[in-house]
C-alpha cells in the first residue's frame, strides 16, 4: 500500500471514474489530486508575485542602500578569507564572548570608511577582526598595523596609507562589487 502524496493516507482503491487516472498519480481520491494541482497553482503564483516584488524593491533602492548592500558582500568574503587567521588586531581567535553583537567577528578597516570613503572595497585595508576591537576600541589600530605588515608587507601597507584620489561609488558601481564578491564567496564556499 502507498501513501497519498497530499494527505499522507494510505491509498484506499478509489471508487471514483477516474479511478486509474488517481491511482497512477499517486493520490487515494480526486479531491486530493485538485487540491494539489490547486496549492501548486497557488505557490506558482505567489513565486511570481515574490519574484514581481523583489524587481519592484531592487529598483526603489538608493544609491546608500545598493553600497550597503556591496559592503555586506565584501565584509562577508573578507571574513571567510580569513576564517582560519585571528584577530588583526589582537591575535584572538574566537575567545571573546558573542555579547550583545551577536557574533564574534566583524571585517575591520585599516582605514575608517568615514575618513577614506575610496578605500571602502580595498581588500587590503580590510581584515577579520574581533567585534571588540573593531566597534569598542575603534579598530585597535596601533596593534592593528603590527599585524597588517606581516600579513601583507610594508609595500602594499604604503599603498593603502598613502594618497588617493577621492572615490563616489555610484549604483552601477555597488551592484557591479556586489556581484564580483557574491562569485568569490562561492568559490570560498
Amino acid at each position: 500500500m502507498r501513501k497519498c502524496k497530499y494527505c499522507k493516507a494510505v491509498e484506499l482503491l478509489p471508487a471514483a471514474k477516474c479511478a486509474d487516472i488517481v491511482e497512477k498519480k499517486g493520490y487515494c481520491s480526486i479531491a486530493c489530486l485538485n487540491s494539489m494541482t490547486r496549492d501548486k497553482r497557488i505557490a506558482s503564483q505567489e513565486k511570481a508575485e515574490s519574484k514581481a516584488t523583489q524587481v519592484a524593491r531592487e529598483k526603489l533602492k538608493t544609491r546608500a542602500e545598493h553600497i550597503k548592500d556591496a559592503q555586506r558582500w565584501f565584509n562577508k568574503w573578507i571574513r571567510l578569507r580569513d576564517k582560519d587567521k585571528p584577530c588583526v588586531s589582537c591575535g584572538n581567535n574566537g575567545g571573546h564572548d558573542k555579547g550583545i553583537y551577536g557574533h564574534n567577528y566583524d571585517a575591520g578597516h585599516y582605514r575608517s570608511v568615514g575618513a577614506n570613503p575610496e578605500l571602502r572595497f580595498n581588500e587590503d585595508n580590510c581584515f577579520k577582526q574581533c567585534v571588540k576591537c573593531n566597534r569598542d576600541l575603534s579598530g585597535n589600530a596601533a596593534n592593528m598595523r603590527i599585524e597588517v605588515i606581516k600579513r601583507i608587507g610594508p609595500d602594499r601597507l604604503a599603498v593603502v596609507e598613502g594618497n588617493h584620489a577621492p572615490k563616489k561609488y555610484t549604483i552601477e558601481d555597488a551592484k557591479a562589487i556586489s556581484t564580483q564578491y557574491k562569485a568569490k564567496i562561492k568559490e570560498l564556499e
